[in-house]
Parts: C-alpha cells; structure tokens; sequence
C-alpha cells in the first residue's frame, strides 16, 4: 500500500521530529510515504535530515525523505502537514512567566493559559494562518493537524480562519496508553480492555473524566485510591509541571467530583494555587516554568542527536528507544482506514451535550480520511461546565484580538482568563509583554 506524504514543521522540534522519524519508519503503512522535513533553523534541520538518513538506511526503509528550510518546496503532494515549530519557544516563555510573576500570576507551563498562552498565541497563530494560506494554495486536500500549543486557541484559529482541513493533538491523552494507565491504576491490569468505557472530554488542558466504567461498574474510586497512595509519596522536586500533581489533582476531584486528566496542566488554569488566598492553603503556590531545566533538556536532545550522527551511540539504541507517536499513529489510522479511536482537539458537535456543538475541545473520535467524528462523551457537572465556558471565551477572545490586531480584543481576553484578577495588572503585563516581545509578534 502507497503511503502518505507527511510534511513536518518543526523538523527540530524537542517533542517531535524524532519521533516522526522513528515512527514513519517503522510503520509498515507510513514507510512506504514520503516524509518531508522543514524547519527555518539550517544547523537543525541538516542534524535532523542526517539522522533520517542513516536511521532509514540501518534499517533499508523504503521511506522517500525531503528536507527544505523553504516549506514552499516541498508542500506539493503533501497529504498531512504537521505543525509542530515555535519561534524560541523557551526562551519566551521564561519572559512570560517572569513578567506575570511581577504582577502576581504563577505559570507552571506558562504556554496555554494566562498571559503566558495569550501571548505564544500571539506569537504562533499569525504563521500558522501563513501557512494555511500556502496550503490552500499548493495542496488544499491535506489535513492540516496542528501541534502546537496553545493547541485549543490554535485549533480555534484554523476552524474560524482558515479555508483547509483541520484539527489539532496534544500528547497526553495518547491512545491506547492513557486508557492502559488508568485501567492499571484501577487494578484491572491485563482485563479486556473492550470493556473498560472511559470517556474523557474538555477543552485542552482542561479535561476530566466524565466516566470510567469496567463492565458497567463505575471504578473511578479505585483509580482515586491509587492516585491518593501516589499523593502520600509526592517530594518538592522536579520539574514545575510535575510537582504535586497528584495532591493538586486529588484536590480538584474532591471539590468537582471528577478527575482532571492532565494536571501538570489543569493546576494551572484554576486560580487556587495563585497564592492569593488569606489562609494558608496545604498545597503550596505554583512553582514557576524552569527556564533552565527545559534549556538542560533541550540541550541533552541535541547531544544524543550529535551522538547519532557521529556514530558515538549505535543507530540501533535509536531505533530500540522512541516508541510510536500520537501525531503519526492517528496519521496511520486515517490513511489506512484502521479503526481505532483517538482524542482528537475539534468540534464539540453534540458529544458535551450541554457545551455549544462549535466549542472546540479534546474528545474522544472516531477518524478517517474524512476526519473526526467525536464519540458520545456525557455532560459536565454545575460548577465545571462554566469554568469551560470560561477557559473557551478566553480563547475564542484571543483568536479574534491576534486575526483583528485590536488591543481592546486583547484586553478583554487577558481579562476574561481565569488567573487574571486585576484590570490594572493585566494592562501592566501587556504593556510591558508587548514591548519586550516586539520583534515577536506581528502585532
């Protein structure tokens, strides 16, 4: 069977370009494509085409590979065009999180919500709409599948602004492992897994299990068992995202009476750990984004990939150490027609029966060529519901101030964001995210 044509943006992406390598060769679908790498950084790219090219060579895959720091040369034909770049992504958001610091806002990511996610919006949706227009233009049949984060707010932009084939994935709900954890967390390790109905919905980041049932017995309290033994063994250490998670995460369940599925970034999107509160609350306030842990790892990244090239570390560890990837495994099932369900960001389209069908938001989906079509998910409790509702206007409000250029725009959504609680501090970190960030921003 001829296999797709994959163009990546963001060949050097610390998240994805090996992975993609890894996964289109091995894929007995998927190499028998073409894999079109791109990325504007030459040193990168050329690292990251030599390691396709010896990897495809150890194991005499007959994967085609581009390489372009042009995307223009190589979109002709293309089936799938990933999205997978930031401009200094690191850096950035080491800049966000200080400033919002200053005025009392504590990220943890600092990329999908509060000032920090407003404003990598800002920095990332304008190209990634460039994009889009060169597709339409050169092959306006691909899917389009967005990577990047703030994945909702760039999903929202592609659905509301731009005239090609889209939907947008994030990692942490990567099928069938999370389905696998949360079966091994319940002590239904090694059962049939057909019969363990999970359903997880939400808009990204912010998702939380409506349902986990085992042969129609609800089972949620086993998995809360587990992640209670897991917040008893919890040390300050680590990395920001990871601290806590699981004292954070059994926190929200017991106010909401349901489990958020990605805590390392849901801690983030509620307003109780800000450390703003009169009493001492158990949980300590957020740990700021490490700028220089995520430098290490990016660093350690480039080493190996030098080791690689170099020969220092055999090509087989390479092949034997990635595993496959949620972007090229759903890529596999549509273009083979293997039915196998994925979250999916896209259309909310009756599965939250009582969140708009156009809300944008993580879900479980059947896919295909023709796209996604989301699974039946069930409602949101009172309480959660417009915190949804709150987290998708901010978004919908950032789309609308990044496409128009309008400051008032801007201003409303950093104003509308759930950690943002003074008028005067949010004008202050625009003011002052606007001037550092200029050269940035097409603003």
């Amino acid at each position: 069977m001829k296999g797709p044509k994959v163009v990546l943006l963001g060949a050097g992406s610390m998240f994805f370009g090996r992975q993609c390598i890894w996964a289109m060769i091995h894929s007995d679908i998927l190499c028998n494509g073409t894999l079109a790498l791109v990325d504007t950084d030459i040193d990168r790219l050329n690292k990251m085409t030599k390691l396709a090219k010896l990897a495809i060579k150890s194991k005499q895959s007959p994967l085609k590979l581009e390489a372009s720091a042009n995307r223009l040369d190589v979109l002709k034909g293309a089936d799938f065009v990933v999205l997978s770049f930031a401009d200094r992504g690191v850096y950035f958001r080491g800049v966000d999180c200080k400033v919002s610091e200053k005025y009392g806002i504590r990220m943890c990511s600092g990329d999908t919500i509060g000032p920090g996610g407003i404003f990598r919006a800002m920095r990332e949706l304008p190209k990634i709409l460039q994009v889009t227009r060169d597709v339409e233009n050169i092959c306006p049949e691909a899917w389009v599948i967005n990577y990047i984060n703030p994945t909702a707010v760039n999903g929202i932009g592609l659905m509301r602004h731009a005239k090609v084939k889209s939907f947008a994935l994030c990692d942490g709900l990567h099928m069938p492992h999370i389905k696998r954890t949360y079966m091994k967390e319940a002590g239904l390790n090694g059962r049939n897994e057909e019969k363990f109905d999970l359903r997880i919905a939400g808009v990204n980041h912010f998702t939380w299990m409506l349902a986990a049932n085992y042969n129609g017995k609800d089972v949620s309290s086993s998995i809360k068992k587990h992640k209670a033994m897991l917040a008893s063994e919890e040390k300050d250490e680590g990395h920001s995202k990871e601290k806590f998670n699981n004292s954070y995460l059994l926190s929200l369940w017991d106010v909401f009476g349901l489990c958020p599925t990605t805590i390392s970034h849901t801690k983030e999107y509620v307003p109780f750990w800000q450390g703003k509160g009169v009493k001492k609350d158990k949980l300590p306030p957020l740990s700021i984004f490490d700028v220089k842990k995520r430098y290490h790892r990016h660093d350690e990244m480039w080493q190996e990939v030098d080791r690689y090239i170099n020969g220092t570390i055999p090509l087989e560890e390479f092949h034997d150490k990635n595993k496959p990837d949620h972007a090229t495994d759903v890529i596999e099932a549509m273009w083979s027609g293997k039915k196998q369900p994925f979250y999916i960001n896209t259309k909310n389209s009756g599965s939250v029966e009582n969140l708009p069908d156009d809300a944008f938001l993580e879900l479980l989906c059947d896919i295909d060529m023709n796209g996604p079509k989301p699974r039946y998910s069930g409602k949101f409790p009172i309480g959660l519901r417009s915190m949804q509702m709150q987290v998708l206007d901010t978004h919908e409000l950032t789309v609308e101030a990044i496409v128009k250029k309008d400051r008032n725009l801007l201003r409303r959504a950093m104003c509308t964001d759930p950690i943002v609680l003074s008028i005067a501090d949010s004008d202050a970190i625009i003011n002052e995210l606007l001037e550092r960030e200029a050269g940035a921003l097409d603003w």
